[in-house]
């Protein structure tokens, strides 16, 4: 592309993009000192990443312009997984390839892979340098080669950059321990305990067993810094321009290294306001609208998932509202999907699970979706208020009280197998880890050698994967849960893993129990093979194209959880059965709401009616045309 074409393209994407951009950055930086210099700064920053962008990521940013859609299409599916669990090293995985097609995995997300701290990195988010990659992975050649070839083969990239904070050893923050005012100014520091008293009163702590309280006192330099999450992570001073522009700087180097998609990193706690929990304050969503608006100018290939586990009316804005209607983020994690597929599974009734999603959730979204997921690499905490379940007639802090207990396998009949994660006495709050497989009860089924638990589990699962493949966004599985892998306890002997329960469910991958994928009649063997068919299914549907509404419906059997997919075609009828009892629903209810071929498009196979009724077995997924 000639030079001078190349600044044409780039000087029209700076016009679309500038009503997305420069307000947002007035609000936020327009009576700063420096705001002046920045702006200037700024763009000249983006026209050098533009000029600085391999040949061929200039063409993907022409397609993605021209389907800009690629995202929301029904052939996206994730795997997401840490590369040395996964691989060994980055080379590793470019031999691993054959088996994410295989699978029909078109979405990658490597778990933290940038240069972390040494020893306890909070899992690779407590990042000492954002240019580099962990060199237990290999390097950022290694990288870009992966990314590569990944795109070579219709695979989009998904990496984690952490924007509330750094780790205390990067560059920056080394600077400001020597007391460069510059780069004290970067993070949020202070000279007494006053102000940060202050803070404390409204503010919650997230790690409340080894990382208790949000500042940490360092008498070396005589400051208090805001730690959030741990003490070797500083929170960044986002009110700070210059923080903005090292991180769109950062952003895009990646960008032009192949990544697709930035997973934003604990976004919510980015703004700090007194007298509030500084989470999810307005000026977040400025921040990121503008975050994304230079990703829109100067790398338009690349989408923003924005990581935010929080309640609905609070996640929603981070895929744009009011002013940042279809200006956000592209991607946002459907927690509350997760939580209640877990909260329906254990009671067998799926009416909170409809109340929640079919009152709190939008039918559509405009330019953005949802990432679905049934397990992640994280903990599961029971986002239940006690409004929703007061709304069923029931006390919210006993069903949480409930699920915990069901899922550490405390209560009585339970077929679940996790463990206890960060539990609050004083709150209340007991929080869940735990792989797919041991949580839906494989673990518990095969030590007891139980053949018809063993099924159940298998189903359970295939349910699961069924649902978020169907439900509108791009479903992730979670490295392992296509193979029914349990509960991994050898964490405990690992000295910097052994405090957080979370490993258990971040085993290594079991080659030999894939390599047996095609023939075995093992449960690995049977998820996978259901696995990737209703991978497979979902690319046929153009109906399940994530533009498309999804009506949650209410059927009147506890048991079933019911939506429809508003394709324009006609709906498609999404059907999960929560029990292990056969349910059924009539004719009529499905007439009711559209059906008119009784189609089952998982099956590519006719639905039968029996008496008037469409029969379905324990643990059933249908999707009916």
């Amino acid at each position: 592309m000639a030079a001078s074409a190349d600044d044409d393209i780039f000087d029209l994407r700076l016009a679309r993009s500038a009503p997305d951009l420069w307000p947002m950055l007035e609000q936020l930086y327009g009576q700063h000192p420096d705001y002046a210099e920045f702006v200037p700064k700024l763009e000249k920053a983006l026209r050098k990443s533009w000029a600085a962008r391999p040949s061929d990521l200039k063409r993907l940013d022409l397609k993605r312009d021209l389907e800009p859609d690629w995202f929301q299409r029904p052939d996206m599916a994730g795997y997401v997984f840490y590369i040395d669990r996964f691989a060994g090293t980055l080379k590793g995985v470019l031999e691993k390839l054959d088996y994410l097609e295989d699978l029909g995995v078109s979405y990658v997300h490597f778990m933290p892979c940038l240069k972390p701290r040494p020893g306890d990195s909070d899992g690779g988010y407590s990042v000492m340098d954002y240019r580099k990659i962990n060199p237990d992975y290999g390097s950022m050649e290694d990288f870009e080669e992966v990314a590569t070839a990944l795109r070579q083969r219709g695979i989009s990239l998904c990496i984690d950059l952490v924007l509330n904070h750094t780790a205390k050893e990067h560059a920056w923050a080394k600077k400001a321990a020597k007391g460069e005012a510059k780069y004290q100014d970067y993070y949020l520091m202070f000279d007494s305990p006053e102000i940060p008293n202050q803070y404390e009163q409204s503010l919650v702590e997230v790690f409340p067993d080894n990382a208790p309280g949000n500042f940490t006192h360092y008498p070396a330099f005589g400051k208090w810094v805001w730690t959030t999450f741990n003490e070797h992570q500083w929170d960044l001073n986002w009110a700070n321009p210059a923080v903005f522009l090292e991180v769109v700087e950062i952003m895009l180097f990646l960008a032009n290294r192949g990544v697709d998609v930035l997973r934003l990193d604990a976004v919510a706690f980015m703004w700090k306001r007194m007298g509030t929990r500084c989470q999810s304050e307005p000026e977040v969503h400025m921040l990121l609208q503008a975050l994304r608006a230079c990703s829109r100018i100067a790398a338009p290939a690349v989408i923003h998932l924005e990581e935010a586990i929080v309640a609905p009316e609070e996640m929603l804005p981070y895929l744009g509202r009011g002013q940042h209607d279809g200006k956000e983020g592209n991607l946002a994690y459907h927690n509350s999907l997760m939580v209640q597929f877990w909260s329906a599974l254990a009671t067998r009734d799926t009416r909170l699970m409809a109340h929640v999603l079919g009152t709190h959730f939008p039918e559509t979204l405009r330019n953005a979706t949802y990432a679905t997921y049934i397990r992640c690499h994280d903990d599961i905490g029971w986002a239940v208020t006690d409004q929703d379940a007061g709304a069923l007639g029931f006390s919210g802090p006993a069903h949480r009280a409930f699920l915990s207990d069901f899922y550490d396998g405390s209560f009585e009949g339970s077929f679940a197998r996790g463990a206890l994660f960060q539990e609050n006495p004083a709150t209340g709050d007991k929080r869940i880890s735990g792989s797919f497989a041991s949580l839906a009860g494989l673990e518990k089924a095969m030590a007891e050698g139980d053949s018809a638990a063993i099924d159940r589990a298998v189903q359970r699962i295939l349910m699961g994967h069924a649902l978020i493949a169907s439900f509108g966004g791009i479903p992730l599985i979670y490295m392992g849960d296509e193979l029914a892998l349990l509960n991994d306890r050898g964490y405990l002997d690992v000295p910097e893993h052994a405090h957080d329960s979370r490993w258990i469910h971040r085993p290594k991958m079991d080659w030999a129990l894939a390599a047996n994928r095609e023939d075995g009649q093992d449960p690995a063997a049977r998820v996978f093979r259901g696995t990737r068919e209703i991978l497979a299914r979902r690319r046929a549907v153009p109906g399940l194209h994530a533009g498309y509404g999804t009506r949650v419906l209410h059927c009147d059997v506890p048991g079933i959880f019911a939506f429809a997919r508003l394709a324009p075609t006609g709906p498609i009828l999404c059907l999960f059965n929560f029990t292990e009892s056969w349910l059924n629903l009539p004719e009529s209810w499905l007439r009711l709401h559209g059906i008119r071929e009784m189609h089952d498009l998982l099956s590519d196979h006719p639905a039968e009616l029996h008496h008037g009724s469409i029969a379905l077995p324990p643990y059933a997924r249908v999707w009916l045309s």
